[in-house]
């Protein structure tokens, strides 16, 4: 069982779990403690039965302005290792345990994401932004590489040409302009944010929820796979999906021309 953090709303209704950052006068940067949260929160929502759908969203102005650099070692006192170290145990992490969630995640981005919090915004499955929302590749106007999963996340959405543009030059991107290069599904008005989250998360909830796990595991991986090897991890997929209680509902409602009604299972 995780422990409540003040920085962060964990609620579950009708098979959706919301995680919302909630310190908005630090435009939602994660602290080490939030993030390591957050990373047991998309955890447990993954392997929890009644959780079908996961919407990830920030209060205030900032869906989350990346990590929280104060109260870290002073550069003087880390060794050889320490930051590589720091990387793989945090910001990496967090980044996998989204795209590991074997839930399907939603990003609803409701101000500045930036560094870490435009990468945690985009290794979400589906991405909803206000009209207000920036996306900012923010290290190098602070002289760092970008860290985060972003040259990972970043050439597989928009190809290496674009994705070295946002990284080179740091500049704030619109939400209209990260829609144009497809690094966000759809851009609605600032007040109607919350409520398309809510109409995207009750749809997939109501999904056969074992086949969108599957189905997110191929696309995820497909990009790092030969053709052969994509083939037999999609059969294999099919082969596992077709014992699920889903599956055959599915196949059922079909025959008897009705709905199907998904359990999840």
């Amino acid at each position: 069982m995780t422990v409540p953090d003040p920085g962060i709303r964990d609620t579950t209704d009708r098979h959706v779990t919301h995680l919302t950052l909630d310190r908005p006068e630090a435009l939602n940067a994660l602290t080490p403690d939030q993030r390591d949260h957050l990373i047991a929160l998309l955890a447990g929502a993954s392997a929890d039965p009644e959780v079908r759908a996961v919407v990830l969203t920030g209060t205030g102005r900032g869906f989350c302005a990346g990590a929280d650099l104060r109260g870290g070692p002073p550069a003087g006192d880390r060794i050889a290792g320490d930051v590589a170290r720091t990387l793989r145990l945090g910001a990496q992490r967090l980044i996998a345990a989204v795209l590991d969630c074997e839930k399907p995640v939603i990003a609803a981005v409701n101000g500045t994401a930036a560094g870490l919090g435009a990468h945690l915004a985009l290794a979400c499955d589906l991405v909803l932004a206000a009209e207000s929302a920036r996306f900012i590749e923010v290290f190098v106007r602070r002289g760092l590489v970008p860290d985060a999963g972003g040259a990972y996340l970043l050439p597989r959405l928009i190809g290496p040409h674009r994705a070295k543009e946002l990284m080179f030059f740091g500049d704030a991107l619109t939400a209209t302009d990260a829609a144009r290069l497809g690094l966000v599904n759809r851009v609605v008005p600032d007040g109607e944010l919350d409520q398309t989250a809510r109409e995207w998360a009750a749809r997939l909830a109501t999904g056969p929820t074992r086949a969108l796990a599957l189905t997110k595991h191929l696309v995820n991986t497909s990009l790092d796979t030969d053709r052969a090897t994509a083939f037999a991890a999609e059969a294999a997929a099919q082969e596992i999906n077709m014992t699920t209680e889903d599956a055959r509902e599915g196949v059922t409602s079909f025959v008897e021309r009705r709905a199907a009604r998904f359990r999840g299972r």
